[in-house]
């Protein structure tokens, strides 16, 4: 095993800080990411609910239609 001296233990707290600052901004994008996933699935919830709605009303005005047939 070589020596280790304080040089080569500030290059490795070095390294590390860098690793570290590396790993906090990919979770900052990682956040970022989950924000704006969690908004479009809300959207998206909202949007199936309104098609929902209006099927709704496309059944009803039909079954209106079939029964006013003769």
């Amino acid at each position: 095993m070589t020596d280790v001296d304080l040089n080569f233990l500030a290059r490795q707290n070095e390294r590390i800080l860098h690793d570290l600052a590396g790993l906090r901004d990919e979770m900052r994008v990682q956040g970022a990411m989950i924000m704006r996933l969690d908004g479009a699935v809300a959207s998206l919830s909202e949007q199936v609910h309104v098609v929902h709605n209006q099927i709704g009303r496309i059944n009803d005005r039909l079954r209106k239609l079939e029964d006013a047939q003769p």
